[in-house]
């Protein structure tokens, strides 16, 4: 293997690190220098203080947040090749690249392709500071796969499969074929409250809220940073 692909596979493994330890809340200014090994980054002045009115995160956490990103991502933008790389490293039993896609998606909001430092902390904003109401509108479009406004059995059902394929059959050892199905059935038991074969964001969010685990699981995306 070249010293350029060696690199590129570091830098790969490096960024997944630091997109685990954000999401899951090990992400600290010591666990960031230690990865990164931090030394002559410099931010954009311009950039901090448009993010700082755009997000709910303080420049110091913009700073740590930052410079994770551009050490490992000098151009500034992970397009969704790099991104599925990083997903599969947490789930090498099985194949994340479908739900990695999805996801990719969800954090590019100009559909060009790239997720830039920007819509990268933008989306991030939303899923770990915004309010209930905010993070709810960001998992609808992230399930809303077609952006038409409304959930529909088919895109639950590709939602479903992509996870089920993701964390590998191995790890539910009684599942059957059928399982994804059976979710997207129970889901739309749930939430389609006129029965009419889909679910529009009044009905997600008001079935949401008025789930008690939903709401905990909300909760535990706070104070992340």
């Amino acid at each position: 293997m070249s010293q350029c692909r060696k690199r590129c596979r570091t830098r790969i493994s490096r960024v997944g690190r630091y997109v685990y330890r954000l999401l899951t809340g090990t992400l600290t200014q010591d666990s960031v220098e230690d990865d990164f090994e931090l030394s002559t980054v410099c931010y954009r002045p311009e950039g901090l203080d448009k993010l700082l009115e755009q997000t709910k995160f303080t420049k110091k956490e913009l700073q740590i947040l930052y410079r994770g990103f551009k050490n490992e991502c000098p151009s500034g933008i992970v397009n969704e090749e790099a991104f599925k790389l990083i997903y599969s490293q947490f789930f090498p039993q099985g194949d994340s690249s479908t739900y990695a896609h999805f996801l990719f998606e969800a954090f590019d909001t100009n559909k060009n392709g790239s997720v830039s430092f920007e819509d990268f902390v933008m989306g991030l904003s939303i899923i770990l500071r915004g309010s209930i109401n905010d993070r709810l509108n960001w998992a609808f479009n992230l399930y809303d796969l077609n952006k038409d406004g409304c959930i529909t059995k088919e895109e639950m059902l590709d939602i479903m499969k992509s996870i089920y394929d993701m964390m590998g059959k191995w790890t539910y050892p009684c599942m059957q074929d059928n399982a994804p199905k059976e979710h997207v059935e129970n889901f739309f038991q749930k939430m389609d409250r006129n029965n009419d074969g889909v679910v529009t964001i009044d009905e997600f969010i008001e079935s949401c809220q008025k789930d008690e685990n939903i709401m905990q699981s909300m909760q535990l995306f706070d104070n992340v940073i």
